[in-house]
């Protein structure tokens, strides 16, 4: 028989201390039964966060970007430094042991910063990522997070870039390059964002003058059917005060 589990990707932007009641609000409106957070580097924010939200199961340690909170139970979790890797990648199990499909989560917030060179960094972490991951790939897993990257195809929309940015990005080259999701793509796993929505723009970021995409959820190629539904969730009351990132929701088929 199967299940649905409704996830939910969120950036809160600088620890989140002093917007916990915004963030708790946004994510509550959204009904997730697993949130994936960045930025969550005070585990006394997420605490109380998940207490207003009435999530029993959450993880994070002080200084990690990723953390999460969780409504079903955890099985474990973990976070994996990877060489070269900014912020270290979180491993979220569930199920397993006869209490369903053992089902992997992998949060992610790559470097930040709109450049050729950064863009190369990202290029190396989220490799590190599927080579650290290499033998639970067989299995259904999702990868989420802030991969604060650009999909290829993707305008980056530069006159609407603080000055500090546009000169960044005009001494690399004046554009970026999109190695890091196409290298995600040619691992073959699918966007579930563009998966159902390919002509939409999906912007995430920021949330008063949303224009670009850095937030995404894959799965693997061979388990897109799983993606039932995928959306920016703009709808929040809070969400413009909470949070620079509007979060991004998914529902997958267990």
């Amino acid at each position: 028989m199967s299940t649905t589990l409704r996830l939910l990707s969120y950036n809160i932007r600088y620890g989140g201390t002093g917007r916990e009641a915004a963030i708790a609000d946004t994510i509550r409106s959204a009904k997730p039964d697993v949130v994936m957070l960045q930025e969550a580097t005070d585990p006394g924010v997420v605490a109380r966060v998940a207490a207003q939200c009435g999530m029993p199961h959450w993880g994070a340690e002080r200084g990690h970007s990723t953390a999460y909170l969780s409504q079903v139970p955890v099985q474990s979790h973990q976070w994996l430094l990877a060489r070269s890797a900014r912020h270290p990648f979180l491993e979220v199990v569930l199920g397993g042991d006869g209490a369903g499909e053992r089902c992997r989560l992998y949060g992610l917030h790559l470097t930040a910063w709109f450049s050729r060179w950064s863009e190369n960094t990202r290029w190396r972490e989220i490799r590190a990522l599927l080579e650290g991951i290499r033998e639970h790939q067989h299995g259904f897993h999702v990868i989420a997070g802030d991969f604060n990257a650009l999909a290829p195809g993707e305008r980056l929309e530069v006159a609407r870039m603080p000055a500090w940015i546009r000169a960044m990005i005009w001494m690399s080259g004046r554009d970026i390059t999109r190695q890091t999701i196409q290298t995600m793509l040619d691992a073959d796993y699918a966007d579930a964002f563009k998966l159902l929505h390919p002509e939409e723009r999906g912007f995430t970021f920021p949330t008063w003058d949303e224009h670009v995409r850095l937030d995404y959820v894959f799965v693997p190629g061979r388990d897109s059917d799983r993606v039932q539904h995928c959306e920016v969730k703009t709808d929040g009351s809070r969400a413009r005060e909470a949070s620079d990132h509007f979060p991004l929701f998914a529902e997958l088929t267990l």
